[in-house]
């Protein structure tokens, strides 16, 4: 299968499981770490709302947890006509497991709509290398 089909998939798992009784916006991300393995994450929001969770980094800590150590690629999927894109803390999360070119793939319910660079998302981006 297509790596970005599999994203899809594992995606769109997830994303029926968010807990999303506030906004009614259910997302699902997927990873694909160094080794291969895929990672997914759902949002998961809370009354108090600055204490939710994007499904992005529910992927990145289920990647972290499984022991994945870098992003080879991630997708994102929301319902909707405009793209769910990384929200800033998100582009920020994946930079410290990803490369300036990991590719992130945003979707909709149809499939794959649009694919961008970390760089595109997050330009001259403070890093893990910045501390080296």
């Amino acid at each position: 299968m297509d790596p970005i089909d599999t994203l899809f998939s594992a995606a769109r798992a997830v994303q029926g499981r968010a807990h999303a009784p506030y906004s009614r916006f259910r997302v699902g991300s997927a990873v694909l770490d160094e080794a291969g393995a895929v990672h997914a994450g759902c949002n998961v929001e809370n009354a108090a709302y600055p204490v939710g969770t994007c499904a992005e980094a529910g992927a990145i800590a289920a990647m972290v947890a499984a022991g994945g150590r870098r992003i080879g690629a991630i997708l994102v999927l929301g319902d909707g006509a405009a793209l769910v894109t990384p929200c800033g803390a998100c582009r920020q999360r994946i930079r410290e497991f990803a490369a300036p070119d990991t590719p992130i793939h945003v979707a909709g319910p149809e499939g794959l709509r649009r694919t961008f660079t970390l760089d595109e998302l997050l330009p001259a981006s403070f890093g893990p290398d910045n501390l080296a």
